[in-house]
Formats: structure tokens, sequence, C-alpha cells
């Protein structure tokens, strides 16, 4: 990570103030391809409001060796958390909600361990990490497949989560949180987190073939397929569909 990573964020900055040749583009992307076992990748590079670089980078499945180009879809993982967090504030720039709102105002059934927690949490706990749970608290409820679990399921069970911090005093990475975090936004606008995603964010940046889940795309023609390294080699597996 250190030899490639940052030097491709590096480079692809230069390369849009600057004009470096593409091919050190090329060859960066490359090397960062093969440090990372990744079998594509798609670049995207915009100076001044124009696309100055756009193209793909390897293949879509190393069984198809299907090419990915430009308009190759991939899905983003905990990459959502930004766009949960920008929803929030475009919420809250539009005088609809504040930072410090309790959550339990939009959400009454919200339930924490701990009472005290409960009444305290507020909007901006939610995407901060640091709620005293423990790292990845109750994952198995959406990974690796989350089964029947809803986001109200979720906002149920969360108060038998014991927590192993006090109260906003250690940061531990979380993903239940941003959930309850996506449902406030549905209770707050009645659109649905990828609903609201989608014409909030992705239409007004042009951004036409995303969509917020899986089930919402339009065209899965041009979508990258899931790999994981098993036994130290590269491996295609069953795609994981759903979402919140």
């Amino acid at each position: 990570m250190k030899k490639y990573f940052l030097p491709l964020i590096l480079l692809v900055s230069f390369f849009a103030s600057s004009q470096i040749p593409e091919k050190q583009l090329d060859d960066l992307v490359e090397n960062t391809m093969k440090t990372f076992d990744v079998p594509g990748i798609a670049v995207a590079i915009v100076k001044d409001g124009k696309v100055v670089v756009a193209k793909g980078y390897g293949v879509r499945s190393i069984i198809t060796k299907e090419k990915t180009d430009a308009n190759t879809l991939f899905g983003i993982a905990s990459n959502s958390k930004a766009f949960t967090s920008a929803a929030i504030a475009i919420l809250i720039d539009e005088k609809k909600l504040n930072w410090d709102d309790k959550v339990v105002k939009y959400i009454p059934e919200f339930k924490m361990y701990n009472d005290y927690v409960t009444n305290e949490f507020t909007i901006r706990d939610l995407l901060t990490h640091r709620s005293g749970l423990g790292l990845g608290a109750g994952d198995l409820m959406i990974l690796p497949d989350k089964a029947d679990f809803t986001a109200n399921d979720i906002i149920k069970n969360l108060q038998y989560l014991k927590p192993v911090s006090a109260f906003r005093t250690k940061y531990d990475y979380d993903n239940l949180l941003y959930i309850v975090a996506g449902e406030v936004i549905h209770r707050v606008t009645g659109q649905e987190w990828a609903v609201f995603i989608e014409n909030r964010i992705m239409k007004p940046l042009g951004m036409d073939k995303s969509a917020g889940t899986w089930e919402r795309l339009k065209d899965t023609s041009d979508v990258i397929a899931p790999h994981v390294p098993v036994d130290g080699k590269l491996k295609v597996i069953s795609r994981y569909k759903t979402g919140f």
C-alpha cells in the first residue's frame, strides 16, 4: 500500500494539473493492480469540471476475461458511508434536522444497551464510530449475508449489544449505526436511503448508470464480478446483492 497506493493518488492529482504522460498513469495503475491482486480498475480524472481521463484497466472477471472500461460499475462497500454522511449533511443544510438532534426524535424505538446512551445519542454520534460498541459489533446481522434482517430488525437488536468502552471515549469502527443513519434519512424524507442517494446525489452528478443497490441497477451488463483471494489465488464468488 505504501509503495503504490499513495503514489497513485499523487500521480492522478499531478496528471490532472500538469498533464503527465498518460503512460505513467497506465504503468502505475497496472502496478497497483498487481500489488493488491485486483482484476480490474476504472479510473476517472476530472479537472476544472471536465473529464480529462476516463478509462478501464484489466478485466471484469478472471473467468470471462471481459475487459473493464470507463463505464464498468463497481460495488463500493463502506464507501457508501460517505454518501450517507453527505445525505445527512444535505438535510442539515435544508434545516430538516441537526447534527446534535437526538436519534430518538426520529426513531422513537431506537434503544442502546444503556438508557443514558439511548437518550443522549445524536445524529453526529451515528457517524463518528464512538458509540462504545466494539469493532464490528452486530455485523453478523449483515455479513457475509444479511439474510432476513431488515433495518428495523437491526434497530431493535442494538439494545442487546453490550458496549466495550464508555460512550464517546473510544473509536471503534461500526457498520450498523450507519444503517440507522440511513433509516433517519428515510424517516425524515419518506424516501428509502437508495432512492434519496440516487435522486439527490447520483442524478445531479450525471451518474445515471449507478444505483443505490444492486436490485435497482437498470443495466447489469457492465459490472465487475466479485473476487476474493482464496488460498493465495484470486477467485470469483457469488454476488452479494442485498442492501438496505
